[in-house]
């Protein structure tokens, strides 16, 4: 998997990870997985496309064991100049090499955020579940935020502006070029029923749910729906319709799913 993204590393927390959109969908993110991440109980756990280190360093910080790791070494230079916890570590690493052996201990929780999942065709993307739970422990948790395909923002964004092609780019098996801060990134998109398909033989499915359905996709930042007091509306729409079903509707998904 070639890494596209050191051109997107200097500006990445400013474009997303501080914006109001980034910080409103990532707290959708941590509400969800909250029964996992905020148990007492200490964790170790492996984050796959770290990207900037925002979520390692929370995790870190309620003092759980965090390795966390990118493809792109200037994405990982980023995070370790972040002030953080000892106990988090930042790691490059090729997603497509996760391996058993690869670390000297198995996991509690692998995380992915923010459709890093994405970049994998679907058959890198079988292997990576494959081998992801070769290293959980019994029960262990891998909790991945994925692009779905059918995005109604996108849709009705991109309708209102004529790019009708556009607007439905995301509803194909195929890869699309996508520009990402200046990287141009093969991506692919996969709906909730897709990753359940790929790991149902490993995994229990234990949550589904939409991630920005109401909340828009971050390229909407400039706009008035980034701004109070409608987004404060829109965060409350997403807290109220959470189900399952409108999963692959949002800009993003959170399927949380447990080892067999």
């Amino acid at each position: 998997m070639p890494s596209n993204f050191d051109s997107a590393s200097k500006q990445y927390d400013e474009v997303f990870t501080f914006s109001n959109i980034g910080k409103a969908q990532r707290q959708r993110v941590y509400n969800y997985i909250n029964p996992i991440i905020g148990s007492s109980k200490k964790l170790n756990i492996l984050e796959v496309n770290c990207g900037t280190g925002e979520d390692a360093i929370l995790f870190g910080g309620l003092g759980h064991d965090v390795i966390a790791t990118d493809i792109s070494e200037e994405m990982i230079a980023v995070a370790n100049a972040k002030e953080h916890p000892k106990n988090v570590i930042f790691k490059i690493q090729d997603i497509n090499t996760l391996s058993l052996g690869l670390f000297d201990i198995n996991f509690d929780l692998v995380f992915s955020n923010f459709g890093g999942l994405n970049c994998l065709s679907k058959e890198q993307l079988s292997i990576f579940i494959k081998e992801s739970s070769k290293i959980l422990n019994p029960k262990g948790k891998l909790v991945l935020v994925i692009m779905p395909k059918k995005c109604l923002w996108e849709r009705f964004y991109f309708s209102l502006k004529g790019n009708y092609k556009k607007a439905k780019r995301r509803n194909t098996s195929e890869n699309i070029i996508v520009n990402v801060d200046g990287a141009n990134v093969k991506t692919w998109y996969y709906n909730p029923k897709d990753i359940v398909s790929l790991s149902e033989a490993l995994y229990k499915t234990k949550k589904i749910k939409p991630i920005g359905l109401a909340i828009p996709p971050s390229y909407l930042e400039n706009s008035f729906l980034a701004k109070s007091p409608l987004l404060y509306i829109l965060k409350g729409i997403d807290r109220i319709v959470n189900g399952s079903f409108w999963a692959k509707y949002a800009d993003h998904f959170l399927i949380e799913l447990e080892k067999k």
